[in-house]
């Protein structure tokens, strides 16, 4: 390895110095202290330039190896779900015929709050909803090792008075109103949202949902003083389950509106909606699957990103306060 800074070069001349001073002329032990500790000084250098900051971390080659095998690459577009009741996060991936396959599914190792969306500041809940995360949303220097903010108030939480600010997938495993991950989670998860955008995608969407919105979870959760509100988020999950494309949402009236188009007018948040169209997709049809590639998900597949003790934790949610 050649080393180009300056105390690189200083350190690499007193090293040729000793060798030839008490090596080649004294060969001696004293030399031979000498040249060890020389190479220990040069090593540590070496080390020192070697360690990459965690947001540039590249993908591990357990990752990639996935990736291919599922028909995917690091640079295509990508879409994420969270569901907090099952503390899980999918990542969804962009395949050639343009519709979304799930790469894998997180843990999340802590949320706060209970079910329910988000309504003021201080209450610790971590929001539900639909939000949007641009590159500039990323955070390398987050005190919770990595981040991205989700985004919260969006259009729908600020028309309906929600109030708070700076919500976040980060690391540490700690959450007052975010969802938290193990520090080597959120490493793979920025390192791929990372190379989504490097490859052209200008945004990516967060569906972030209570529970998994199947027609026997919300009969289960028709009591919930919640409800209604969830009345408004199931559609977006039925229409990716059929679809596996994100769907295109509107907030208009104070409400979610779900595969709507309109005359192309900006919407006002609060206000009166226009008339919507509702128009035909294509049901999802699985494209062949790549040569190796499983049906279904793995969750051993985990093990390479799960070396850690903190990493092993099992997932949960703080109580409210």
């Amino acid at each position: 390895m050649e080393l180009s800074s300056p105390g690189s070069r200083l350190q690499t001349a007193w090293f040729e110095k000793i060798w030839s001073r008490d090596v080649c002329r004294k060969r001696n032990g004293a030399g031979l202290i000498s040249l060890m500790l020389a190479i220990a000084l040069l090593l540590s250098a070496c080390a020192t330039q070697l360690t990459v900051p965690p947001h540039l971390r590249p993908i591990s080659a357990h990752s990639l190896s996935m990736l291919g095998k599922k028909g995917m690459t690091p640079k295509s577009p990508m879409f994420i779900r969270i569901f907090k009741q099952e503390s899980e996060l999918e990542i969804w991936k962009q395949r050639a015929d343009g519709r979304f396959y799930l790469f894998r599914t997180y843990p999340i190792c802590n949320w706060s709050g209970d079910l329910g969306p988000k309504r003021r500041v201080g209450d610790k809940q971590a929001p539900e909803g639909f939000y949007t995360v641009a590159k500039w949303q990323l955070n390398p220097n987050s005190q919770f090792h990595l981040s991205f903010n989700l985004g919260y108030p969006n259009a729908y939480d600020s028309a309906n008075g929600r109030t708070g600010k700076f919500l976040m997938v980060h690391g540490k495993c700690k959450s007052a109103g975010c969802y938290a991950m193990t520090d080597a989670l959120i490493e793979e998860i920025y390192a791929l949202a990372r190379e989504a955008f490097d490859g052209g995608q200008e945004k990516f969407e967060v569906h972030a949902f209570p529970f998994r919105m199947t027609d026997e979870n919300m009969k289960r959760n028709r009591n919930s003083r919640h409800y209604r509100f969830w009345t408004m988020l199931k559609p977006a999950y039925d229409f990716f389950e059929q679809t596996r494309l994100p769907p295109k949402i509107a907030i208009c009236n104070r409400r979610y509106f779900v595969n709507v188009e309109w005359n192309g007018a900006k919407l006002d948040p609060r206000g009166y909606c226009p008339r919507f169209t509702h128009p035909v997709v294509t049901p999802f049809v699985p494209a062949p699957q790549p040569v190796g590639q499983r049906a279904s998900l793995d969750h051993s597949t985990m093990s390479g990103l799960t070396k850690d003790h903190r990493a092993r934790a099992l997932p949960r949610r703080l109580a409210s306060p």
